[in-house]
């Protein structure tokens, strides 16, 4: 009879919670996708892969009006970490907001993108691993990737301008994919993080150096009508994150609005309708006072 060693027994206990968890995850997963699949079917929004160079991202559409512009929605993080300091090994989200607002939006096009690593089997993706849903999240491959997705929608628009809708890290995603195209009609940024180095100094979390920052780049989307909505009692991105985007943005085309009693992922949802009837703009800037000078009273 064979005696099976301590060193056995630890090795074993490890391999059977490798399973557990990896068993626990698929379960989950096919759990949230169930979810997303009940969101997105009353929208007809219908699920499909796009292969880029870095991922393979999913996504959900809705074209139907190919002469008309397209709503571009970009989920937010999703479930990125299980607690402050582990973080998770699927970020696919429990409860997709970006989606949800997706499905609410009526016009004929509308597309949402899940974030690389999201909803997309693992085994599509070998470049997938914790640093981008944790400190590369950010990173330019990731903003290149979704931004090849947004080409590849465009393309079934030709010609047509792009509205971009960003929840959350999703809304930090719009605003560097909008600083790097000349088709984007408007932005707007739900919770967005707009200052992933101010709002990680306000949890005392560490900085993400490869990640790019989206209030770097509030010049180069200055010119674009945009609106940064925040929750009033949102306590992971306050609404001060808009207020400095905007600061730095200029207030000719950029605008922040809080909204009282929402909270970071409370009731976005149920009050997109309406918030979507209130139109990003640009203030008319007098030109005439700008370019001639003032006329001197004659003097006699």
């Amino acid at each position: 009879m064979h005696r099976i060693s301590g060193r056995s027994n630890r090795f074993a206990a490890a391999l059977s919670a490798l399973l557990l968890m990896s068993l626990m995850t698929g379960c989950a997963t096919r759990d949230r996708d169930t979810h997303a699949d009940a969101l997105a079917a009353p929208a007809g929004l219908k699920r499909e892969q796009v292969g880029t160079d870095s991922f393979v991202l999913t996504a959900f559409s809705r074209i139907s009006r190919p002469d008309e512009p397209l709503d571009i929605y970009i989920e937010g993080d999703g479930f990125a970490w299980i607690s402050r300091s582990e973080p998770s090994l699927d970020p696919t989200p429990r409860e997709a907001i970006g989606l949800a607002l997706a499905a609410a939006d009526p016009t004929a096009n509308v597309v949402y993108l899940a974030r690389p690593c999201q909803f997309t089997p693992m085994e599509m993706n070998p470049r997938c691993g914790v640093a981008y849903w944790t400190a590369k999240r950010f990173a330019p491959e990731v903003v290149a990737s979704l931004n090849e997705a947004v080409d590849r929608f465009a393309a079934r628009v030709p010609g047509q301008r792009i509205n971009l809708v960003g929840y959350s890290g999703g809304g930090a995603l719009a605003v560097l994919i909008a600083a790097q195209r000349t088709d984007v009609a408007s932005i707007r940024t739900i919770a967005g993080n707009l200052d992933d180095e101010f709002v990680n100094r306000l949890h005392h979390v560490s900085p993400m150096p490869e990640s790019e920052n989206p209030i770097d780049f509030a010049a180069r989307v200055a010119a674009i009508p945009q609106i940064h909505f925040s929750g009033a009692n949102d306590t992971v991105v306050p609404p001060v994150v808009a207020q400095r985007f905007v600061d730095a943005a200029g207030k000719r085309c950029a605008q922040a609005r809080t909204l009282p009693d929402v909270t970071h992922d409370g009731g976005w949802s149920s009050l997109w309708s309406a918030l979507l009837r209130v139109k990003p703009g640009c203030t008319r800037l007098d030109f005439i006072n700008l370019v001639r000078p003032p006329v001197e009273s004659a003097k006699y």
